[in-house]
């Protein structure tokens, strides 16, 4: 009995959920930082998927004074690099959102000066 071969486009597909693809980006975002401030949040991702296109923003804090402009290079071109070779997505855009800035001359052991 011979059997038939299946074409790639009638065997289906393979859909990578949005906040799979979110957690991978969040993951690439916080190998880019390195180490964060001791009272930092970690980066949080949020992800809009079109077929194999994801967009991705990055909200997260930063150590301050730093190059603010090279660590959120760093973060989308690893973003971009992460979900493209995890997901198999094209990544046009990792859009950056510094939400806070930690500074060591702001805390007094460990707290906050205000």
């Amino acid at each position: 009995m011979a059997v038939d071969a299946v074409s790639a486009a009638d065997r289906g597909a393979t859909d990578i959920a949005d906040r799979v693809v979110a957690k991978i980006a969040a993951h690439a975002a916080r190998e880019a930082l390195g180490e964060l401030p001791e009272d930092a949040h970690a980066p949080r991702a949020t992800v809009t998927v079109d077929r194999d296109r994801a967009r991705v923003r990055i909200s997260l804090e930063l150590g301050y004074p730093g190059d603010i402009g090279a660590q959120c290079r760093e973060v989308r071109r690893q973003v971009a690099e992460r979900v493209s070779a995890l997901a198999g997505m094209r990544v046009p855009e990792v859009a950056v959102q510094v939400e806070r800035l930690h500074s060591a001359h702001t805390r007094r052991d460990r707290g906050r000066l205000r």
